[in-house]
């Protein structure tokens, strides 16, 4: 079955040097750009990381410190991405957990702006998971009944990730073919930022997801403990949470 698609949807893939959020690097990207009319444009590079790739990450998807070291930084070529996937969804495979918070944390290093908030997410593997427990590889073989050669290859994962999902629609009568309702349905917590780090609460209200102040209203917790705030900016918070905490407290400033 088809995606409908009433704008691009882009599905993407990211091969790093580790899984830190904060401080792994990219060091190959594929997107995979679904247009509504069905056409599709593939964008792929590897990316010079400007920090060494841990032998355990090179053993899983092959990218070596030789392999990158005449390609481009992420900083070089991130306005090309930005501009390849402006005013388009995101799909991926563990995108919402992974690669849409390490992606956000690239493009803000670059300096160029990178907001989800007019974007929906659409996480084939949270749906996978939903419906059946497996991994990727499983998942192609048994929602596309094929092999996946060249897996933690990013365009070659990026591109069953795109035909699983238009697999599982076909399978599954509950799951409706729009991005809107695919985005609601593959998130599994009402996020803020984009790890889960203030999220929303039942009211609709931004609240801290961890430490002492777990559970309580972030602007409640800015104006009662304003040191709070730049403990949070000088620690090891991704850029994005940082990002949507200034916003927040900007925010209260003017209440």
């Amino acid at each position: 079955m088809k995606l409908k698609l009433s704008k691009p949807l882009a599905f993407f893939d990211l091969e790093t040097t580790g899984i830190n959020i904060a401080t792994d690097r990219i060091v190959e990207i594929s997107i995979v750009k679904i247009l509504p009319d069905g056409g599709k444009e593939i964008k792929t590079k590897l990316i010079n990381p400007t920090i060494p790739i841990p032998i355990e990450s090179s053993a899983v998807h092959g990218i070596t410190d030789a392999d990158v070291a005449d390609k481009p930084t992420f900083k070089e070529v991130a306005r090309e991405f930005s501009a390849f996937i402006e005013g388009c969804d995101l799909g991926g495979f563990n995108s919402n957990k992974f690669d849409v918070p390490l992606l956000a944390e690239e493009f803000l290093r670059a300096d160029v702006d990178f907001d989800i908030s007019k974007r929906k997410l659409v996480d084939v593997q949270n749906i996978f998971h939903k419906m059946e427990q497996r991994t990727l590889s499983a998942a192609y073989k048994f929602y596309c009944d094929k092999n996946l050669d060249n897996a933690h290859s990013a365009e070659a994962d990026t591109l069953a990730t795109y035909e699983i999902l238009e697999a599982q629609i076909e399978k599954y009568d509950e799951l409706e073919n729009d991005v809107k309702f695919l985005a609601e349905f593959s998130q599994r917590t009402n996020n803020a930022d984009l790890l889960g780090r203030i999220i929303y609460n039942e009211d609709g209200v931004e609240v801290f997801n961890f430490g002492k102040h777990k559970d309580v209203p972030v602007e409640q917790v800015l104006v009662r403990e304003p040191g709070y705030y730049n403990w949070m900016m000088n620690g090891d918070f991704p850029l994005y949470t940082k990002k949507v905490l200034t916003a927040i407290r900007l925010r209260a400033l003017k209440n």
